[in-house]
């Protein structure tokens, strides 16, 4: 049997949105060590949470379509005629329907195709004009999914370009579900640490241009790996079976080892169950000296867009050969390397996890290219 030739798939194009801003201030907050997160006491009763927010979080829409631009305006397409959009999102249009509800305080006039998953996607599809679009709903791991799809895709040549938009608006409804689960911080989240609290909800985009095309400034995406323990509907399986098997499946899949690999963007939301599964399987799978660090004390966990962004933050690490440090490394309740200062290093190969509700695990792996 002749085994067919698979294409390589590059990431030519990124941008994201945060608490933190726009592409260049999430990096510049991020090698600073700054985090964007926000306490309030007036959102869940008789409670503090900390949550990350946009700088204007009235005008999604218009904050989406920027970024956007950006992607389109650094690529080499003219439109997204040509272009498959896959969007990954855990809550859709929710806000939508929240903000018409309490400033009506009915249902009267939600507009149901403005609440459902592929809100997002049908508002971008009518401002730009995509080929096609697709959403994926995974929960945390909905846009991880959306670029395993498009590595997919892309490798058989099914399509030319592929626009991976990872994006969630905050809600009432998201923080009031967290709250009650009890994993909410009341203060900036301190992933692995000892006396870790939970996490910081936030919202956020994260949107990459995959493409066939091989460019100066490529990044391949290497290795896509997934699983699904689902030990429980909303903790992961304690022996970190499913991650571990994820992370497995991506290394296959890009063909290396786990020595290849410098660095690990962990899922490290700051939350006991999430921390302790995924510290138990890295130190399964890695030697103990690989560089791990979380970004989710800067700009929160966002949810569905957590692997766009996470996978853009890594791509911009290996442009730039700089590793990602972490907000707060101190009192480590594991014994993994956790990145502490900003340090320039040979980088090859990065590992990027999400891992959702109902044991759906995620693994991406990000290179750079080989000279041809």
């Amino acid at each position: 049997m002749i085994k067919k030739q698979t294409l390589k798939v590059y990431i030519n194009s990124t941008s994201i949105r945060s608490a933190c801003g726009n592409t260049e201030e999430t990096l510049t907050s991020i090698f600073n060590k700054q985090s964007a997160i926000k306490t309030y006491s007036n959102i869940v009763p008789e409670k503090t949470v900390a949550i990350g927010k946009f700088k204007d979080s009235n005008n999604f829409n218009s904050i989406l379509f920027d970024s956007i631009d950006e992607v389109l305006n650094n690529s080499d397409l003219l439109d997204f005629s040509t272009t498959l959009l896959l969007v990954g999102s855990s809550v859709g249009g929710m806000a939508t329907t929240e903000k018409v509800f309490f400033e009506e305080n009915s249902y009267k006039n939600i507009d149901i195709t403005k609440h459902t998953i592929d809100a997002i996607a049908l508002v971008l599809d009518e401002k730009y004009k995509f080929l096609s679009t697709r959403s994926f709903s995974t929960a945390c791991t909905s846009s991880a999914n959306a670029l395993k799809t498009a590595k997919e895709l892309l490798s058989i040549g099914a399509y030319e370009n592929i626009l991976v938009v990872g994006a969630d608006e905050i809600c009432q409804t998201t923080i009031f579900g967290f709250s009650a689960l009890g994993i909410l911080s009341d203060e900036i989240c301190t992933p692995f640490k000892t006396d870790r609290k939970g996490m910081n909800v936030a919202e956020g985009i994260g949107a990459l241009l995959l493409q066939n095309k091989k460019y100066q400034d490529s990044i391949e995406l290497v290795g896509a790996g997934t699983s699904s323990d689902a030990h429980h509907i909303a903790n992961p399986d304690p022996e970190a079976k499913g991650a571990i098997s994820a992370i497995q499946n991506a290394i296959d899949d890009a063909n290396i080892s786990p020595k290849d690999i410098s660095y690990i963007n962990a899922h490290g939301t700051g939350t006991q169950a999430n921390d302790s599964v995924e510290a138990k399987a890295i130190l399964e799978l890695f030697p103990e000296d690989i560089f791990v660090s979380s970004s989710k004390a800067n700009l929160g966990h966002t949810l569905g867009a957590a692997g766009a962004i996470e996978a853009i933050l890594c791509v911009k690490s290996l442009h730039l050969q700089k590793l990602l440090p972490q907000v707060d490394t101190r009192n480590l309740q594991h014994s993994i390397n956790i990145v502490n200062d900003v340090k320039e290093t040979t980088l090859k190969y990065m590992l990027s996890n999400s891992f959702a509700f109902g044991g759906n695990n995620t693994s991406l792996i990000f290179g750079v290219p080989n000279e041809d």
